[in-house]
């Protein structure tokens, strides 16, 4: 039997920086695959498949819109990718929240836009626009009234934003996330993408306000349980090979790929005339 990593009790902490998308979720893969703590989650049990790998990691994006932005190996596709954006710019699946009829107890875009009746996003981009400095610029999720009780409590727990000039006098929107919880192989590389599609949102959004360009800066990304559940142990183990061995680059595409494009215009199409025509698969 394998001896299990304990790490004396205590949770690793682990910071990894990548220049793109793809380039960060593969390092943290790497990292949390070889440096994480083996340990039970609430869905796994000790005669259930291998315990998940865990640790409290940030993940920094530098550059989170230079290409390639897409990896063409996270577990989904770019219907995924418009369909899960989307719902967290966008909120078309807002309407699907009604727990007592069994469905969702919860969107981000929900809980962003609709906290209490307070749209958050208006807050952080009225913020900024009224002082770029303020270190207020912030959003959470979590509700105790609702979340302490729930099956599926967000694992997204707030958003901060701040904007710094840099060298040349411009503008520049970084933003944090922090998380409770989070599967990195099943969910992270589709929480980014979507979440850094805000930043640029945001940052748009102020820049009409100000009258003046605002530059989209880095994206610093804070996972309380970054984890690789056992359960996805036997299809993580050929990527995490692939990782080890070779550049990402030969796994990643650019944004404006004719294949992905035509695919991703295709998913806007059919989510305009149907915005539920995904549900079934999410």
């Amino acid at each position: 039997m394998t001896k299990l990593k304990r790490n004396r009790g205590n949770i690793p902490v682990i910071f990894v920086s990548g220049e793109n998308l793809p380039e960060a979720w593969e390092k943290a893969m790497l990292a949390v695959w070889n440096h994480g703590v083996d340990i039970l989650t609430e869905y796994e049990y000790l005669d259930s498949p291998p315990m998940s790998k865990d640790a409290t990691v940030m993940v920094e994006v530098s550059n989170p819109f230079n290409e390639p932005r897409i990896h063409k190996n996270f577990p989904g596709g770019p219907e995924d990718l418009e369909r899960y954006r989307q719902e967290v710019v966008n909120g078309i699946h807002d309407h699907w929240i009604a727990p007592e009829e069994g469905k969702w107890e919860y969107t981000y875009h929900d809980r962003l836009c609709n906290y209490e009746g307070i749209d958050q996003i208006e807050y952080i981009i009225n913020k900024l626009i009224d002082a770029y400095y303020s270190r207020r610029a912030q959003a959470i999720t979590w509700m105790p009234s609702v979340d302490t009780q729930a099956y599926d409590s967000p694992c997204w727990q707030r958003l901060w934003c701040r904007l710094l000039p840099d060298e040349d006098g411009a503008l520049v929107l970084n933003m944090n996330t922090h998380w409770r919880s989070r599967d990195l192989y099943g969910a992270w590389f589709m929480n980014a993408y979507a979440i850094t599609d805000l930043q640029r949102v945001i940052g748009e959004r102020i820049s009409d306000g100000l009258k003046k360009e605002i530059k989209i800066g880095r994206y610093m990304d804070v996972s309380d349980s970054l984890h690789i559940y056992g359960k996805d142990f036997e299809r993580v183990l050929p990527e995490i090979e692939k990782m080890q061995n070779s550049s990402y680059r030969e796994r990643a595409w650019e944004s404006t790929h004719p294949a992905f494009a035509a695919i991703i215009e295709e998913t806007r199409e059919k989510l305009r005339r149907d915005p539920d025509f995904m549900l079934a698969n999410h």
